[in-house]
């Protein structure tokens, strides 16, 4: 009998543990967002031209327009995903632990490597390793500045952990708040683009906005006003807010990132819908955190040296080199972290 009781409390224990499990398969796929995958791949997609490739005449400045298209972006899709996994797994256990696994295992592991490389002197060893390089007195060298952006990244980690730490989901509110306010701050300094935290967190915090409509926390106007956008419209001034020469258009860039993704959200039957779920697009998605924190290494070394003809006559095997590279990292070595992560978390 006694045998009998505990074998059934078993059962029902492993019976609980399954409807959990496929609770949380059933929310992990109702909150994951295929289109977004697109914006990522053609995100990456811009940076890697602009650092790899020349973009037409010096004098269209095209180089310097798609480098702050695909890092508005990126950035307009972290504040989005961070605040969605934060209002429906509000665990920041489980934030910090995912987050931090997914961003530092390659992060540090290319520091090991790169830095010695490229000359770097101890000093500078700590601002990179803790990511805040990107704030005065700026201790990038050749071949780390892109760190500018994971040092806003995990910046922007910890202090929505914290904010959110104090005051629950109340510190989104805050953060739509602050949002403006850094735009201000940067209309007030002149700045039109810089790589300094608070020169560039409204970019993330844009994304915050559009999580925060699209989960009904932020009144419905936003939502009616992001179906009613024309994404192509938008295209176009996002494009020209980005471009060196746009002046005062440069301080909207935030919101027309955040609004053309916004967009493409409530769209599943346009051509640029389809567009973005291509496989191509979700490929180059998956393998992006790789490419871009391997890619200026290789540009750095013989791949990327020698007169432009010669240079550029190794672009071919630098970017076959870089993708078998990413493709390497992403599904064998970032992998087996972001699987530790899940494991730790659950």
């Amino acid at each position: 009998m006694d045998c009998q009781r505990a074998l059934f409390f078993k059962a029902k224990k492993l019976k609980t543990i399954f409807y959990q499990l496929v609770s949380v398969r059933e929310t992990t796929k109702a909150h994951y967002f295929h289109v977004l995958d697109g914006w990522r791949g053609l995100s990456i997609l811009f940076v890697l031209a602009t650092h790899l490739l020349p973009l037409g005449l010096k004098a269209w400045k095209l180089n310097e327009t798609f480098g702050p298209m695909g890092m508005a972006i990126f950035f307009t899709l972290s504040g989005f995903l961070i605040t969605n996994f934060l209002i429906h797994r509000p665990k920041l256990y489980d934030f910090i632990i995912r987050r931090f696994f997914r961003i530092i295992p390659l992060a540090w592991l290319y520091l090991i490597v790169a830095l010695p490389i490229l000359g770097a002197n101890f000093s500078q060893v700590p601002a990179h390793f803790f990511f805040y390089a990107n704030w005065p007195p700026m201790d990038f060298i050749t071949g780390s500045s892109h760190f500018w952006s994971l040092c806003l990244e995990m910046q922007f980690y910890v202090a929505i952990a914290i904010l959110f730490f104090l005051f629950k989901e109340r510190a989104f509110y805050l953060t739509m708040a602050l949002c403006l306010f850094f735009t201000l701050y940067r209309v007030h300094s002149g700045v039109h683009i810089a790589i300094n935290t608070y020169y560039r967190i409204d970019e993330i915090l844009a994304g915050v906005i559009v999580a925060m409509a699209y989960n009904n926390k932020a009144g419905n106007g936003l939502i009616t006003f992001f179906k009613w956008v024309n994404p192509y419209y938008m295209m176009v001034l996002f494009v020209l807010s980005c471009h060196p020469d746009s002046g005062v258009m440069n301080y909207f860039r935030p919101y027309f990132a955040a609004i053309l993704v916004a967009s493409t959200l409530y769209e599943s039957t346009s051509k640029l819908t389809r567009f973005l779920n291509l496989n191509v697009l979700v490929y180059l998605a998956s393998i992006s955190y790789a490419l871009y924190v391997i890619h200026p290494l290789l540009a750095h070394t013989w791949l990327g040296s020698g007169e432009l003809i010669e240079k550029y006559a190794k672009r071919p095997l630098l970017f076959i080199i870089l993708f078998v590279l990413a493709h390497a990292s992403t599904f064998h070595y970032e992998k087996y972290w972001i699987a530790l992560a899940k494991k730790i978390t659950n």
